[in-house]
Protein backbone atom coordinates (compact mmCIF):
# COMPACT_ATOMS: atom_id res chain seq x y z
CA UNK A 1 0.00 0.00 0.00
CA UNK A 2 1.59 3.57 -1.14
CA UNK A 3 0.18 5.43 1.83
CA UNK A 4 2.19 8.61 0.67
CA UNK A 5 3.03 9.16 -2.82
CA UNK A 6 6.57 10.73 -3.42
CA UNK A 7 6.97 14.75 -3.88
CA UNK A 8 6.84 15.37 -7.94
CA UNK A 9 10.61 16.01 -8.61
CA UNK A 10 12.72 15.76 -5.97
CA UNK A 11 15.94 18.07 -6.31
CA UNK A 12 19.07 19.43 -4.31
CA UNK A 13 18.44 22.55 -2.42
CA UNK A 14 20.12 25.73 -4.19
CA UNK A 15 22.08 28.46 -2.29
CA UNK A 16 19.68 31.28 -1.29
CA UNK A 17 22.73 33.80 -1.69
CA UNK A 18 20.10 36.62 -2.96
CA UNK A 19 18.00 35.78 0.17
CA UNK A 20 20.89 36.52 2.11
CA UNK A 21 21.64 39.87 1.16
CA UNK A 22 18.04 40.77 1.67
CA UNK A 23 18.44 39.45 5.35
CA UNK A 24 21.41 41.26 5.92
CA UNK A 25 19.95 44.42 4.50
CA UNK A 26 16.92 44.60 6.50
CA UNK A 27 19.26 43.36 9.75
CA UNK A 28 21.26 46.01 8.96
CA UNK A 29 18.44 48.51 9.51
CA UNK A 30 18.50 47.82 12.84
CA UNK A 31 21.74 47.54 14.03
CA UNK A 32 22.12 51.36 13.04
CA UNK A 33 25.40 52.35 14.37
CA UNK A 34 26.40 49.14 16.16
CA UNK A 35 28.32 46.76 14.58
CA UNK A 36 26.89 42.90 14.63
CA UNK A 37 29.29 39.57 14.57
CA UNK A 38 28.60 36.35 13.65
CA UNK A 39 30.72 33.51 14.21
CA UNK A 40 30.41 30.17 12.15
CA UNK A 41 29.45 26.98 14.58
CA UNK A 42 32.42 24.83 15.87
CA UNK A 43 33.90 21.49 14.91
CA UNK A 44 32.93 18.92 17.43
CA UNK A 45 34.45 15.85 17.61
CA UNK A 46 33.20 12.95 17.38
CA UNK A 47 36.25 10.69 18.56
CA UNK A 48 39.86 10.75 18.59
CA UNK A 49 40.86 12.07 14.91
CA UNK A 50 37.60 11.80 13.62
CA UNK A 51 35.02 14.68 13.60
CA UNK A 52 30.79 14.77 13.44
CA UNK A 53 29.79 16.54 9.98
CA UNK A 54 29.58 19.86 10.20
CA UNK A 55 26.67 21.82 10.37
CA UNK A 56 26.75 25.62 10.25
CA UNK A 57 25.58 27.76 12.73
CA UNK A 58 21.61 28.58 11.86
CA UNK A 59 22.18 32.37 12.37
CA UNK A 60 25.68 32.75 10.19
CA UNK A 61 24.09 30.49 7.65
CA UNK A 62 20.65 32.51 7.56
CA UNK A 63 22.99 35.88 6.79
CA UNK A 64 25.79 34.06 4.52
CA UNK A 65 24.45 30.97 2.94
CA UNK A 66 28.48 30.09 3.90
CA UNK A 67 28.66 26.25 5.34
CA UNK A 68 32.17 26.24 6.40
CA UNK A 69 34.21 26.50 9.88
CA UNK A 70 36.39 28.73 11.19
CA UNK A 71 34.59 31.86 9.64
CA UNK A 72 33.11 35.25 11.00
CA UNK A 73 30.60 37.67 9.27
CA UNK A 74 30.72 41.32 10.51
CA UNK A 75 27.88 43.59 10.09
CA UNK A 76 28.52 47.27 10.16
CA UNK A 77 26.53 49.80 8.42
CA UNK A 78 28.17 52.53 9.32
CA UNK A 79 32.01 51.99 8.18
CA UNK A 80 32.31 54.43 5.19
CA UNK A 81 33.10 51.52 2.88
CA UNK A 82 32.45 48.13 3.93
CA UNK A 83 29.27 47.04 5.40
CA UNK A 84 29.55 42.95 5.18
CA UNK A 85 32.86 41.46 6.27
CA UNK A 86 33.57 38.11 5.86
CA UNK A 87 37.17 36.23 7.40
CA UNK A 88 37.48 32.60 5.78
CA UNK A 89 40.12 30.15 6.01
CA UNK A 90 42.67 30.72 3.21
CA UNK A 91 43.18 28.79 0.38
CA UNK A 92 45.22 25.78 1.11
CA UNK A 93 45.05 22.36 -1.58
CA UNK A 94 46.93 20.36 0.82
CA UNK A 95 44.51 20.44 3.69
CA UNK A 96 42.06 20.87 1.05
CA UNK A 97 42.80 17.11 -0.06
CA UNK A 98 42.43 15.82 3.21
CA UNK A 99 39.35 17.74 4.40
CA UNK A 100 37.38 19.23 1.42
CA UNK A 101 37.24 22.97 -0.77
CA UNK A 102 37.49 26.21 0.92
CA UNK A 103 36.15 29.49 -0.12
CA UNK A 104 38.92 31.37 0.20
CA UNK A 105 39.24 34.39 0.64
CA UNK A 106 38.64 35.90 -2.68
CA UNK A 107 35.96 33.81 -3.54
CA UNK A 108 34.00 34.44 -0.41
CA UNK A 109 33.88 38.57 -1.81
CA UNK A 110 32.91 37.48 -5.17
CA UNK A 111 30.33 34.61 -4.35
CA UNK A 112 29.07 35.15 -1.43
CA UNK A 113 29.31 39.47 -1.94
CA UNK A 114 31.26 40.50 1.06
CA UNK A 115 32.45 43.87 0.58
CA UNK A 116 35.90 42.94 2.24
CA UNK A 117 36.99 39.50 2.91
CA UNK A 118 39.79 38.55 5.18
CA UNK A 119 42.07 35.61 5.99
CA UNK A 120 40.35 34.65 9.62
CA UNK A 121 44.72 34.83 10.68
CA UNK A 122 43.71 38.67 10.41
CA UNK A 123 40.63 39.03 12.40
CA UNK A 124 42.46 40.06 15.56
CA UNK A 125 44.21 43.06 13.15
CA UNK A 126 41.11 44.01 10.82
CA UNK A 127 38.21 43.51 13.51
CA UNK A 128 39.16 46.86 14.82
CA UNK A 129 38.27 49.18 12.80
CA UNK A 130 34.54 47.90 12.04
CA UNK A 131 34.27 48.56 16.11
CA UNK A 132 35.76 51.84 16.36
CA UNK A 133 32.73 53.98 15.74
CA UNK A 134 30.08 51.29 16.72
CA UNK A 135 27.98 52.62 19.36
CA UNK A 136 27.51 48.94 20.30
CA UNK A 137 28.60 45.38 19.46
CA UNK A 138 26.00 42.80 18.73
CA UNK A 139 26.33 39.62 19.67
CA UNK A 140 25.53 36.03 21.35
CA UNK A 141 27.48 34.48 23.73
CA UNK A 142 27.44 31.45 22.60
CA UNK A 143 28.64 27.53 23.04
CA UNK A 144 32.01 28.48 21.44
CA UNK A 145 33.28 29.81 24.71
CA UNK A 146 36.58 30.53 22.89
CA UNK A 147 35.27 33.06 20.50
CA UNK A 148 32.81 34.72 22.70
CA UNK A 149 36.02 35.67 25.06
CA UNK A 150 37.93 37.13 21.73
CA UNK A 151 34.66 39.24 21.46
CA UNK A 152 34.97 40.74 25.21
CA UNK A 153 38.84 40.85 24.38
CA UNK A 154 38.03 43.39 21.76
CA UNK A 155 35.12 45.20 23.62
CA UNK A 156 37.36 45.97 26.60
CA UNK A 157 40.34 46.68 23.86
CA UNK A 158 37.43 49.54 22.78
CA UNK A 159 36.44 50.66 25.92
CA UNK A 160 39.85 51.35 27.49
CA UNK A 161 40.01 54.20 24.25
CA UNK A 162 37.14 55.85 24.41
CA UNK A 163 38.37 58.41 26.89
CA UNK A 164 40.80 59.30 24.21
CA UNK A 165 38.50 58.87 20.93
CA UNK A 166 35.10 59.49 22.04
CA UNK A 167 34.07 56.98 19.82
CA UNK A 168 33.25 53.17 20.35
CA UNK A 169 30.89 50.06 21.90
CA UNK A 170 29.77 50.86 25.13
CA UNK A 171 28.08 47.89 25.83
CA UNK A 172 26.80 44.40 24.08
CA UNK A 173 23.70 43.58 23.34
CA UNK A 174 22.61 39.62 22.06
CA UNK A 175 22.35 39.80 18.16
CA UNK A 176 19.42 37.07 18.75
CA UNK A 177 17.14 39.72 19.56
CA UNK A 178 17.31 41.42 16.37
CA UNK A 179 17.00 38.55 14.49
CA UNK A 180 14.39 36.80 16.42
CA UNK A 181 11.66 38.60 14.29
CA UNK A 182 13.23 38.21 10.81
CA UNK A 183 13.72 34.34 11.22
CA UNK A 184 10.51 33.94 12.81
CA UNK A 185 8.55 35.37 9.82
CA UNK A 186 9.40 33.15 6.80
CA UNK A 187 9.76 34.32 3.21
CA UNK A 188 8.49 32.76 0.10
CA UNK A 189 12.06 31.33 -0.39
CA UNK A 190 11.82 29.71 2.75
CA UNK A 191 8.65 28.01 2.79
CA UNK A 192 9.71 26.47 -0.56
CA UNK A 193 12.68 24.56 0.96
CA UNK A 194 10.37 23.79 4.33
CA UNK A 195 7.96 22.23 1.94
CA UNK A 196 10.59 20.08 0.39
CA UNK A 197 11.32 19.09 3.92
CA UNK A 198 8.06 18.64 4.78
CA UNK A 199 7.54 16.34 1.52
CA UNK A 200 10.49 14.35 2.25
CA UNK A 201 9.63 13.85 5.81
CA UNK A 202 6.19 12.87 4.90
CA UNK A 203 7.45 10.37 2.15
CA UNK A 204 9.71 8.71 5.23
CA UNK A 205 6.96 8.55 7.23
CA UNK A 206 4.47 6.56 4.95
CA UNK A 207 7.08 4.68 3.91
CA UNK A 208 7.56 3.36 7.85
CA UNK A 209 3.70 2.96 7.96
CA UNK A 210 4.22 0.64 5.09
CA UNK A 211 6.82 -1.33 6.42
CA UNK A 212 6.04 -1.89 10.06
CA UNK A 213 5.07 -5.02 11.36
CA UNK A 214 5.83 -7.27 14.38
CA UNK A 215 8.92 -8.90 14.18
CA UNK A 216 11.30 -6.01 12.74
CA UNK A 217 13.26 -3.88 15.06
CA UNK A 218 13.17 -0.09 15.80
CA UNK A 219 16.37 -0.02 13.90
CA UNK A 220 15.11 -1.11 10.87
CA UNK A 221 12.33 1.43 10.53
CA UNK A 222 15.22 3.93 11.43
CA UNK A 223 17.14 2.94 8.56
CA UNK A 224 13.91 3.32 6.14
CA UNK A 225 13.61 7.00 7.86
CA UNK A 226 17.27 7.62 6.95
CA UNK A 227 17.32 6.32 3.44
CA UNK A 228 14.15 8.45 2.34
CA UNK A 229 15.05 11.48 3.50
CA UNK A 230 18.17 11.07 1.56
CA UNK A 231 16.52 10.25 -1.64
CA UNK A 232 14.51 13.33 -1.43
CA UNK A 233 17.79 15.48 -1.13
CA UNK A 234 17.77 15.81 2.42
CA UNK A 235 20.65 16.54 4.74
CA UNK A 236 19.44 13.63 6.80
CA UNK A 237 17.81 13.60 9.89
CA UNK A 238 16.61 16.93 11.41
CA UNK A 239 17.32 15.11 14.74
CA UNK A 240 17.81 11.91 16.19
CA UNK A 241 14.85 9.59 15.16
CA UNK A 242 12.71 9.06 17.83
CA UNK A 243 11.27 5.25 16.49
CA UNK A 244 10.08 3.60 19.97
CA UNK A 245 7.88 0.81 20.52
CA UNK A 246 5.69 -0.50 23.24
CA UNK A 247 6.86 1.17 26.76
CA UNK A 248 9.46 3.17 25.05
CA UNK A 249 6.97 5.36 23.56
CA UNK A 250 6.45 7.03 27.15
CA UNK A 251 10.12 8.18 27.02
CA UNK A 252 10.00 11.70 25.13
CA UNK A 253 13.32 11.67 23.66
CA UNK A 254 13.94 7.93 23.17
CA UNK A 255 16.80 7.78 20.25
CA UNK A 256 18.13 3.96 21.21
CA UNK A 257 15.72 2.32 19.01
CA UNK A 258 16.84 -1.07 18.84
CA UNK A 259 13.75 -3.35 20.44
CA UNK A 260 12.40 -5.60 18.54
CA UNK A 261 8.26 -4.45 18.50
CA UNK A 262 5.57 -6.98 18.51
CA UNK A 263 1.51 -7.22 17.83
CA UNK A 264 -0.27 -5.49 20.31
CA UNK A 265 2.43 -2.40 20.28
CA UNK A 266 2.32 0.79 19.07
CA UNK A 267 5.05 2.40 17.48
CA UNK A 268 5.57 6.48 18.14
CA UNK A 269 7.86 7.56 15.31
CA UNK A 270 8.93 11.44 15.70
CA UNK A 271 11.67 12.16 12.42
CA UNK A 272 11.59 14.59 10.10
CA UNK A 273 14.07 15.80 7.59
CA UNK A 274 16.59 18.84 6.85
CA UNK A 275 16.53 20.03 3.52
CA UNK A 276 18.77 23.33 2.71
CA UNK A 277 19.02 23.40 6.21
CA UNK A 278 14.74 23.66 6.78
CA UNK A 279 14.14 21.25 8.69
CA UNK A 280 10.39 19.10 8.97
CA UNK A 281 9.62 17.69 12.25
CA UNK A 282 6.59 15.02 12.20
CA UNK A 283 5.15 12.72 14.23
CA UNK A 284 2.36 9.84 14.19
CA UNK A 285 1.83 7.01 16.57
CA UNK A 286 -0.15 3.99 14.70
CA UNK A 287 -0.42 0.24 15.94
CA UNK A 288 2.62 -2.24 14.85
CA UNK A 289 0.03 -5.15 14.36
CA UNK A 290 -3.14 -4.62 12.76
CA UNK A 291 -5.44 -2.49 15.05
CA UNK A 292 -5.22 -0.51 18.20
CA UNK A 293 -6.55 -2.04 21.24
CA UNK A 294 -9.58 -0.48 22.87
CA UNK A 295 -7.50 1.41 25.21
CA UNK A 296 -5.03 2.55 23.19
CA UNK A 297 -7.51 3.63 20.53
CA UNK A 298 -9.60 5.88 22.99
CA UNK A 299 -6.59 7.38 24.00
CA UNK A 300 -5.15 8.38 20.48
CA UNK A 301 -8.70 9.17 19.37
CA UNK A 302 -8.34 11.62 22.74
CA UNK A 303 -5.07 13.04 21.65
CA UNK A 304 -6.02 13.38 17.99
CA UNK A 305 -9.21 15.77 19.42
CA UNK A 306 -6.97 17.74 21.08
CA UNK A 307 -4.78 17.98 18.08
CA UNK A 308 -7.71 19.19 15.99
CA UNK A 309 -8.84 21.73 18.02
CA UNK A 310 -5.46 22.97 18.72
CA UNK A 311 -4.52 23.21 15.09
CA UNK A 312 -7.92 25.62 15.11
CA UNK A 313 -6.42 27.85 17.47
CA UNK A 314 -3.38 28.63 15.07
CA UNK A 315 -5.01 31.73 13.58
CA UNK A 316 -3.00 34.90 13.14
CA UNK A 317 -3.47 37.29 15.72
CA UNK A 318 -4.52 34.30 18.57
CA UNK A 319 -1.93 34.69 21.49
CA UNK A 320 0.75 31.87 21.40
CA UNK A 321 -0.69 30.33 24.50
CA UNK A 322 -3.92 29.62 23.41
CA UNK A 323 -3.63 26.37 20.93
CA UNK A 324 -1.64 24.86 23.88
CA UNK A 325 -4.44 25.83 26.66
CA UNK A 326 -7.04 24.53 24.30
CA UNK A 327 -5.10 21.50 23.52
CA UNK A 328 -4.81 20.49 27.67
CA UNK A 329 -8.38 21.16 27.92
CA UNK A 330 -9.40 18.68 25.73
CA UNK A 331 -6.88 16.50 26.96
CA UNK A 332 -8.54 17.16 30.83
CA UNK A 333 -11.52 16.76 29.82
CA UNK A 334 -11.11 13.32 28.10
CA UNK A 335 -8.84 11.70 31.38
CA UNK A 336 -11.83 13.39 33.83
CA UNK A 337 -14.17 11.51 31.52
CA UNK A 338 -12.42 8.16 31.89
CA UNK A 339 -11.49 8.07 35.41
CA UNK A 340 -7.86 8.63 34.90
CA UNK A 341 -8.13 12.39 36.65
CA UNK A 342 -10.88 13.22 39.22
CA UNK A 343 -11.99 17.06 40.35
CA UNK A 344 -13.11 19.97 37.77
CA UNK A 345 -11.00 21.07 34.73
CA UNK A 346 -9.79 24.45 35.74
CA UNK A 347 -8.78 23.25 39.05
CA UNK A 348 -6.96 20.09 37.79
CA UNK A 349 -4.87 22.88 34.99
CA UNK A 350 -4.51 25.40 37.47
CA UNK A 351 -3.02 22.40 40.15
CA UNK A 352 -1.07 20.59 37.33
CA UNK A 353 -2.79 17.77 37.62
CA UNK A 354 -2.62 16.17 34.56
CA UNK A 355 1.27 16.79 34.28
CA UNK A 356 2.01 12.99 34.89
CA UNK A 357 0.34 12.53 31.69
CA UNK A 358 1.02 15.24 29.69
CA UNK A 359 4.30 17.03 30.45
CA UNK A 360 5.54 19.06 27.85
CA UNK A 361 4.00 22.17 25.65
CA UNK A 362 1.84 21.35 22.79
CA UNK A 363 4.78 23.24 20.10
CA UNK A 364 7.60 25.12 19.22
CA UNK A 365 8.96 27.43 16.32
CA UNK A 366 9.88 25.42 13.34
CA UNK A 367 12.59 26.30 10.35
CA UNK A 368 16.42 26.66 10.26
CA UNK A 369 16.44 24.61 13.67
CA UNK A 370 14.03 22.46 14.70
CA UNK A 371 13.22 24.68 18.22
CA UNK A 372 13.55 27.94 15.86
CA UNK A 373 14.37 31.37 16.84
CA UNK A 374 11.68 33.35 18.02
CA UNK A 375 9.92 35.19 20.97
CA UNK A 376 6.97 33.31 22.55
CA UNK A 377 6.27 35.97 25.40
CA UNK A 378 7.32 39.26 26.53
CA UNK A 379 6.74 40.12 30.38
CA UNK A 380 3.64 38.47 30.86
CA UNK A 381 2.57 39.15 27.34
CA UNK A 382 1.70 35.80 24.73
CA UNK A 383 2.84 37.63 21.54
CA UNK A 384 0.67 36.80 18.80
CA UNK A 385 0.66 34.51 15.97
CA UNK A 386 1.66 36.36 12.77
CA UNK A 387 1.52 35.10 8.82
CA UNK A 388 4.33 33.31 7.63
CA UNK A 389 5.59 31.87 11.09
CA UNK A 390 5.83 27.77 11.20
CA UNK A 391 5.00 25.97 14.66
CA UNK A 392 4.02 22.61 15.62
CA UNK A 393 1.18 21.64 17.09
CA UNK A 394 2.20 18.34 18.88
CA UNK A 395 -0.26 17.23 22.10
CA UNK A 396 0.22 13.24 23.83
CA UNK A 397 -0.61 11.36 26.70
CA UNK A 398 2.42 8.90 28.17
CA UNK A 399 1.21 6.31 31.00
CA UNK A 400 4.30 5.07 31.77
CA UNK A 401 4.34 1.62 33.42
CA UNK A 402 5.72 2.92 36.67
CA UNK A 403 3.02 6.07 36.54
CA UNK A 404 3.17 8.15 39.37
CA UNK A 405 -0.58 10.11 39.52
CA UNK A 406 -0.47 13.71 41.04
CA UNK A 407 -1.49 13.92 44.65
CA UNK A 408 -4.91 13.32 45.43
CA UNK A 409 -5.49 11.68 41.64
CA UNK A 410 -6.66 7.94 41.08
CA UNK A 411 -4.29 5.26 40.35
CA UNK A 412 -4.24 4.49 37.29
CA UNK A 413 -5.79 1.04 35.67
CA UNK A 414 -2.94 -1.69 34.64
CA UNK A 415 -4.98 -1.81 31.15
CA UNK A 416 -3.62 1.72 30.61
CA UNK A 417 -0.06 1.77 31.55
CA UNK A 418 2.72 1.43 28.75
CA UNK A 419 0.53 3.67 26.28
CA UNK A 420 2.47 6.30 24.64
CA UNK A 421 0.70 8.63 22.29
CA UNK A 422 2.07 11.53 20.25
CA UNK A 423 0.75 13.53 17.04
CA UNK A 424 2.84 16.52 15.77
CA UNK A 425 1.98 18.29 12.62
CA UNK A 426 4.05 21.21 11.14
CA UNK A 427 0.94 24.44 10.90
CA UNK A 428 1.95 27.71 8.93
CA UNK A 429 0.07 30.41 9.97
CA UNK A 430 -1.31 32.53 6.70
CA UNK A 431 -2.98 35.63 6.33
CA UNK A 432 -6.44 34.06 6.66
CA UNK A 433 -5.70 31.27 8.72
CA UNK A 434 -3.36 28.18 8.48
CA UNK A 435 -2.16 25.69 6.55
CA UNK A 436 -1.16 22.11 7.78
CA UNK A 437 2.01 21.43 5.78
CA UNK A 438 1.77 17.94 6.93
CA UNK A 439 -1.45 16.85 6.22
CA UNK A 440 -0.06 14.13 3.94
CA UNK A 441 0.82 11.98 6.51
CA UNK A 442 -2.48 9.63 7.74
CA UNK A 443 -3.23 10.00 11.07
CA UNK A 444 -7.32 8.92 10.47
CA UNK A 445 -7.78 5.85 12.35
CA UNK A 446 -9.08 3.89 9.78
CA UNK A 447 -5.66 4.96 7.87
CA UNK A 448 -3.34 3.72 10.26
CA UNK A 449 -4.69 -0.02 11.10
CA UNK A 450 -5.34 -2.76 8.77
CA UNK A 451 -2.47 -0.85 6.39
CA UNK A 452 -1.31 -4.70 5.46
Amino acid sequence: MNLIAPPAEPQPPQPLLDECRQRRDRLMEKIGQGTAIFSSAPIATMHNDVDYNFRQDSDFFYLTGLVEAQAVAVLAPHHDEHHFILFVQPKDPDKETWSGYRVGVDQAKAYYGADAAYDIGELDAQLPQYLAKADRIYYHMGANQGFNLTVIRHWQSQLRQYHRRGTGPLAIEDARFLLYPLRCVKSPAELVYLNRAMAAGAAAHGRAMEMVRPGLYESQVQTELDYTFRQHFGEGSAYPSIVASGDNACILHYTDNSRQMADGDLLLIDAGCSYGYYNSDITRTFPVGQTFTAEQRILYELVLEAQTQAIAAVQPGQPWNEFHDIAVRVLVDGLVELGLLQGSRDELIEGEKYKPFYMHRTGHWLGLDVHDSGLYKVGEQWLPFQAGQVVTVEPGIYIRRDFKPAEGQPEVPERWLGIGIRIEDDVLVTATGNQVLTAAVPKAVADLEHRF
